[in-house]
């Protein structure tokens, strides 16, 4: 293979982000690891995931190679929607410890080199939270009230909800309340469920408010928050209707968010560049990753410019079906627009409100398809779906930028999707017939059984959502130390990745390769090779394999449905 020019952007100068090797800041090309608290492991034997069975990981994680973790909210909540509901942001429910305990993961995690980032939810606070609480005791017009979007009804009565937006779980997205004298009253926004009522992020208290959350956590050791809806905080004061829209509020992935009145409006960057303020005055690069399902790479953009937050997912690329021609296009994209205002990628695969990659792969069309809510043309084949993840996951780690891995996709964990009705708990279910909690089962850790090493030997409870039995191939401790193992294949590359001047931020320069085959060239000295073929193909003469995602043929060629990483510069023989 031949080098050819391509996509090759440097940071732009003079806006604040520098390359993230010789001192810049280490999230620029940082792997991070998702943390499901819930699920990862349970430490007291009540079958939910908590701090202290996260703790007692750490060992595991820092053996990964991960540089830090993001753990999903923590706060005290009544888990309507898995703890996105959130009563107080200033304490840790019981159902995953104490305040101190987070305390004390917080220096744990920092002991063994791995960084912390909590979930922050900005957009909507629980309906058991003090303010919300307040407000529904408060009458219409209240400073209480002002915090949240409260208005009267349409119709002759009220008795109408004032706008016809949809919330994303399904149904309208507007409760009434009852008044103090138990008449009906006004109605309240939630974009998601009734339980969750939206933020009125014009209101000054609401901006105070968070600015001493953020100093709060970021007081106690955090490095860096997770931002719930970061492009949902701001709505239109007017309210208006979505009209044909409407439906696309609850349409599975991402709804068009294009002049949107509640969705990406240009108002939330006023929130995040206050914010990017308030973190800039701790010291340790302290840093924001936006979730924002927007419209298009040059809509992220905004989220990351010099002086607003310093990454956002790039859920174009998660999106992606399985085909060389979409795969090259998003890079291309992402590299180009980031680029441009100075900003690294940030690159994913998995987290826990989308199917696990390795089933979306193993479908026909490569997974484009269960973003549109298409019918499965075929039956999965997860064996494909498993080579095809290995692969993706050489793919993903040798980009430039920074890498989120979802918990078990260093497991090879595939989706969950015969879940019996009467354990679903996403709130999506009812409404929809969707649910979330396919990606969300507890780990398999080690055993022939479940709940397979993720409660203590001696717990009676089961784990809050069913594990497969299958899984007993795919435990923790049965892949440590097998060279095949796609724990292995996460560790080695990982480590490669860590200790490769080449590695993490940087820049690409794509190679001359045959179709379907995606080629690209790091200085110094590293390439990778995936080929996306149905054949196998003849990788470059004369290079190191550093690690493959699966054997390679008798003649030394890359199987189809596989990746490789080779150095280019062999050092020269004494």
């Amino acid at each position: 293979m031949e080098e050819s020019s391509a996509v090759e952007v440097e940071p732009a100068p003079g806006t604040g982000h520098e390359r993230a090797h010789g001192g810049a800041p280490w999230w620029r090309g940082a792997s991070i690891y998702q943390v499901y608290l819930r699920s990862f492991a349970d430490g007291n034997g009540d079958g939910v995931g908590d701090i202290a069975g996260l703790r007692s990981h750490l060992e595991y994680l820092a053996a990964l190679g991960v540089d830090a973790l993001w753990i999903n909210p923590w706060y005290r909540s009544p888990m309507a929607d898995g703890g996105y509901d959130v009563a107080d942001y200033r304490d840790i429910d019981p159902l995953f410890g104490t305040l101190a305990d987070a305390e004390d993961l917080i220096a744990a995690c920092h002991e063994h080199g791995l960084r912390v980032i909590a979930d922050i939810v900005p957009n909507h606070t629980s309906d058991q939270h003090e303010w919300f609480k307040a407000a529904l005791a408060s009458p219409p017009g209240s400073r209480e009230r002002a915090r949240f979007w409260f208005r009267p009804g349409r119709g002759a009565h009220g008795e109408l909800p004032p706008n016809d937006w949809r919330s994303r779980f399904g149904g309208q997205a507007w409760t009434r309340v009852k008044e103090a004298d138990g008449s009906p009253g006004e109605w309240y926004l939630h974009l998601f469920t009734p339980e969750q009522p939206d933020l009125n992020w014009e209101n000054p208290e609401v901006v105070a408010e968070f600015d001493a959350i953020l100093r709060f956590w970021l007081d106690r050791g955090i490095d860096g928050f997770r931002i719930d809806v970061a492009h949902g905080l701001a709505k239109d004061p007017a309210l208006p209707d979505l009209g044909a829209r409407a439906d696309d509020s609850e349409k599975f992935g991402r709804p068009d968010t294009l002049g949107h009145p509640h969705w990406d409006r240009d108002a939330v960057h006023d929130i995040f560049q206050h914010w990017r303020r308030v973190a800039d005055e701790y010291p340790g690069d302290r840093m924001f990753v936006a979730e924002a399902w927007v419209t298009g790479l040059d809509r992220l953009a905004l989220y990351v410019r010099s002086n607003e937050l310093q990454t956002a997912f790039n859920f174009e690329f998660l999106m992606a079906p399985w085909r060389a021609p979409e795969l090259r296009g998003v890079i291309d994209d992402t590299m180009r627009t980031l680029g441009a205002v100075g900003a690294p990628a940030t690159w994913v695969l998995s987290n826990h409100d989308v199917p696990r990659h390795l089933t979306r792969y193993a479908a026909a069309d490569g997974g484009g398809g269960r973003w549109r809510g298409e019918p499965l043309t075929g039956p999965e084949d997860l064996a494909l779906g498993l080579r095809r993840a290995r692969a993706a996951a050489l793919l993903t780690l040798a980009l430039p930028g920074g890498v989120y891995i979802y918990q078990g996709d260093e497991l090879g964990l595939w989706e969950v999707e015969d879940i019996p009705a009467d354990r679903m708990q996403d709130p999506t279910f009812a409404n929809t017939g969707r649910t979330r909690d396919g990606s969300r089962v507890p780990l398999p850790w080690s055993g022939d059984a479940p709940p397979f090493g993720f409660s203590p030997a001696d717990a009676t409870a089961e784990p809050w959502l069913p594990q497969p039995a299958a899984w007993r191939d795919i435990t923790a401790a049965r892949q440590q130390g097998d060279p095949t193992s796609t724990l292995e294949l996460y560790r080695m590359a990982l480590r490669i990745r860590h200790g490769n001047p080449a590695l993490g931020d940087g820049t690409l320069v794509w190679d001359d390769a045959p179709a379907d085959v995606l080629s690209f060239t790091r200085e110094p000295g590293f390439r990778c090779v995936v080929n996306l073929s149905a054949a196998p193909v003849a990788l470059p003469v004369g290079e190191e394999l550093l690690v493959a995602s699966a054997p390679l043929t008798a003649d030394g060629e890359l199987e189809s449905d596989a990746a490789a990483w080779l150095a280019t510069k062999l050092p020269a023989r004494e």
